[in-house]
């Protein structure tokens, strides 16, 4: 895993785009959450079909979404993944008991630990998308309704993992295209500016 990790991130050249370097470090957060999920099938006797409600609130995507708008929407899902993911964490230890420490605890705590990481690189790329950081989403008032009963909950906990595995997924497809996008952009900026010196 450690081979994994280092080849995703780094890349073998170590020149990495950072839009690239951000989409290999989704692609490594999808893994780690969907080996969670089946961590947590398996202890809970879940089956994959348990019914899905989506937690996350984002505009829908549409072919009309410029850079900004794209990276916009997935780091704001992405925030709003992180305030679910810490309070689902934080419930279930206290609902359901720390207990021994194992394989879906060490893979849980990773997972929130990834998180963060993607969450900055989206987060520098909006900044650098914007110009600005005015437009930065923000989870500030987000209220997360906790279920108090014990399977309920446990449903809970199973959706927020889905959705953190089904926005860590989105995340490195929409990574992955922005390099092109970017490039395109920058050749463009590069023209407006030649031309302007040329005039002068």
């Amino acid at each position: 895993m450690a081979g994994r990790s280092t080849r995703g991130i780094n890349g073998s050249n170590g020149s990495r785009t950072a839009p690239a370097r951000a989409a290999a470090l989704a692609d490594l957060l999808h893994y780690e959450c969907s080996t969670l999920l089946e961590l947590f099938r398996k202890k809970e006797n879940f089956t994959e079909d348990v019914t899905d409600r989506r937690l996350v609130s984002v505009p829908p995507p549409s072919s009309q979404l410029d850079t900004r708008d794209k990276l916009w929407r997935i780091h704001s899902a992405l925030l709003q993944c992180q305030k679910l993911l810490e309070k689902a964490v934080a419930k279930e230890e206290e609902e359901l008991g720390g207990g021994k420490k194992g394989k879906y605890e060490n893979k849980r705590k990773l997972v929130k630990e990834r998180l963060p990481l993607l969450i900055l690189s989206t987060g520098e790329l909006l900044k650098a998308a914007e110009g600005t950081t005015s437009l930065t989403p923000s989870v500030e008032g987000l209220e997360v309704n906790v279920p108090t009963g014990l399977l309920d909950l446990k449903l809970w906990v199973y959706r927020v993992y889905k959705e953190v595995n089904y926005w860590s997924k989105t995340a490195a497809n929409t990574l992955k295209d922005l390099p092109s996008v970017i490039v395109k952009e920058g050749a463009r900026t590069t023209r407006a500016r030649n031309r302007r010196s040329t005039r002068r």
